[in-house]
């Protein structure tokens, strides 16, 4: 059975893009087609793409290739879990921050370039993960100085039109119906409810 190549790619955020990512894998052959991008965070497996690939797609005798580590995840016990399930259904991972991960060893030599990757992504899962609590320490300091800042987070606190109470006259006494009311006052139903309990809230 002929090899499939297939490419995976992820950044943490939509803002952020995969050109790099999807270059470099292409420079190494997969094709367009065959590259499959997430824009979520590596702090778990649980991506659309991703388990798409892993679950659906690739098949034994495979090749997923990752520009780095931990495009796969930013957790060490996840990224052993992740490479272990591919060594066993026979799919071959190829990181190419990783050269010796891209070396094609004979068969009777497989077990020495099992033994080397196993240190390299030993060591680097553990910066991966140790990179990730880092990240999230600095989100954690950052919130903590916004609070002290009174910068609020969250949705903006919903505003009254300034016809609210003229409109909400009318539908009190029959005049308008919810739907109309919001049409006319140009907000959207949860907005509308909002202001509603709001003021309830202040009976």
């Amino acid at each position: 059975m002929e090899e499939r190549l297939y490419g995976y790619a992820r950044v943490s955020s939509k803002e952020q893009n995969a050109d790099r990512q999807k270059e470099a894998l292409r420079n190494y052959g997969v094709s367009e087609k065959n590259i499959f991008v997430d824009k979520s965070s590596g702090k778990d497996t649980e991506r659309g793409g991703y388990k798409a690939l892993r679950d659906y797609i690739l098949r034994s005798g495979d090749t997923l290739v990752v520009k780095e580590l931990d495009r796969l995840s930013r957790s060490k016990t996840d990224i052993k879990c992740e490479l272990e399930n591919f060594k066993a259904r026979n799919i071959r991972v190829k990181i190419l921050d990783i050269p010796t991960t891209l070396v094609d060893f004979p068969a009777e030599q497989g077990w020495i370039l099992d033994m080397v990757n196993t240190i390299l992504i030993e060591v680097l899962g553990s910066i991966a993960e140790a990179e990730r609590k880092k990240i999230r320490q600095r989100q954690l300091e950052g919130i903590e100085q916004a609070h002290k800042r009174n910068v609020k987070f969250g949705r903006p606190r919903a505003v009254k039109p300034d016809n609210w109470y003229e409109v909400m006259h009318k539908v009190k006494i029959g005049e308008l119906k919810a739907v109309e009311a919001m049409k006319i006052m140009g907000i959207k139903r949860g907005t509308y409810y909002t202001l509603i309990k709001r003021e309830s809230e202040k009976k």
